[in-house]
């Protein structure tokens, strides 16, 4: 008896309450009716626009979300003026999960407002709009073996970069429909800036072809073969999402890739050797050999070496305590091994090749970037015409080489997104 008359509220306050939360959801409504389309309220040049395909899957995202949500909200008044004797709690309980539906919705709607609006920025728009490009085309490695969704690219403020894989889940349990790559805006305009964005295309490639889920078994049974360097073995499987992307940045960049890996991870010593329990970045140190270890396979020659030996003076192990040191020279003994299983993988939608088959290894030697580095001096527009991946890594090797000042590196490369932006119109 006396719970009931806890929860017995007079009728007269029912009727308002329920009248109340028919407001409040009529508020939604509104709200709710004030989401539209970017396309409707996002200036930009023409150059600078987000690729159709892209433009295409967030604005179904979005107009899906709105009838969905939009019938709920209406359900819920329907049934506050029909409620009867519903009791209040259970009307604004209701009340309170529509809400967080509304919240989440808007929160999609966000994760693009950023990325749409800095299309109307001066210069910075078009720059963006060469970097969808660029990601395409470090995408488009595996067309022939995936559907691939459109990518797009943002600026923001950090050190490293980040990437929203598509086909993952949003706030409000849809799909996004778009890889949506964020860069930090200190890497702008350099070749560096081809090292982050393709090592996130690299998260987006594993995703696609489920590497990850292929190569841990192979992983663990090294480690349950090799107990002396199991723990090595161990780490590199907590980390092979990040080494996966290092490995496809360094097999479309080459060098550039490793040398953009160092100007991110450069930090004071003590989170150079600092080793983060369940954390899937290796290490910075390791990262780098690591990265050093793809590209002796994939493009053998001395520059190799000579950064390995830079990055070694700038870190030097010595004065690292017994431990840490143990553990990098387990983990140095296998990196042929590891990074050799690694490449000769054959995942099962490679339909039999290798992971080093399909990435461009026969055109991307050190001599051959250089000599086209040496060819497009004296004629820009066949440069113009190559895949922008090429570019990076003509331009990177030609950086890494000091053949090109970073003053001219800035200037070309501008050309070459604004030159990306305007043939993808």
């Amino acid at each position: 008896m006396d719970q009931k008359r806890q929860y017995a509220h007079p009728r007269g306050t029912e009727e308002k309450y329920r009248l109340f939360l028919i407001n409040e959801a009529q508020g939604l409504l509104t709200r709710l009716m004030q989401v539209q389309p970017f396309e409707m309220s996002m200036p930009m040049v023409t150059a600078a626009a987000i690729p159709y395909q892209a433009q295409k899957g967030i604005y179904e995202l979005i107009r899906e979300g709105k009838r969905r949500l939009g019938q709920k909200v209406r359900l819920f008044i329907q049934k506050m003026k029909t409620a009867g004797k519903l009791p209040i709690e259970k009307c604004q309980a209701a009340y309170s999960v529509l809400k967080l539906q509304f919240n989440a919705l808007l929160d999609e709607f966000e994760v693009f407002a950023d990325v749409v609006a800095q299309r109307s920025e001066h210069n910075t728009g078009v720059w963006i709009a060469g970097l969808d490009t660029l990601a395409e085309d470090a995408l488009g490695t595996i067309r022939q073996f995936s559907e691939l969704p459109p990518v797009i690219c943002y600026l923001d403020r950090g050190h490293g970069a980040a990437i929203r894989r598509a086909r993952t889940r949003l706030a409000a349990g849809d799909e996004n429909p778009v890889a949506v790559i964020k860069i930090p805006r200190e890497r702008m305009v350099a070749s560096g800036i081809g090292s982050s964005l393709i090592h996130e295309v690299g998260h987006q490639v594993s995703a696609l072809l489920d590497l990850i889920p292929s190569i841990k078994p192979f992983l663990q049974e090294f480690a349950d073969k090799d107990p002396a360097n199991r723990e090595a073995w161990l780490l590199l499987s907590r980390w092979i999402s990040e080494i996966l992307s290092d490995c496809w940045s360094v097999s479309l960049l080459g060098i550039s890739a490793t040398t953009g890996l160092i100007s991110v991870v450069s930090l004071p010593r003590y989170f150079i050797f600092r080793v983060v329990p369940d954390d899937p970045h290796p290490f910075p140190w390791i990262r780098v050999k690591i990265s050093l270890a793809f590209g002796k396979l994939l493009y053998p020659e001395g520059q190799w070496e000579r950064l390995e030996k830079l990055w070694e003076t700038m870190y030097p192990v010595t004065g690292l305590k017994p431990h840490p040191r143990r553990v990098i020279k387990k983990l140095e003994s296998i990196l042929d091994p590891f990074t050799r299983l690694i490449l000769s993988h054959r995942p099962a939608k490679l339909k039999g090749l290798s992971i080093r088959e399909i990435v461009p290894v026969g055109e991307r030697s050190p001599d051959q970037l250089r000599s086209y580095f040496r060819q497009w001096q004296t004629n820009q527009q066949l440069m113009s015409k190559q895949p922008p991946s090429l570019v990076f890594a003509v331009v990177g090797q030609a950086r890494a080489d000091n053949s090109i000042t970073p003053f001219a590196e800035n200037r070309l490369l501008s050309k070459m997104l604004r030159h990306w932006a305007l043939i993808s119109i």
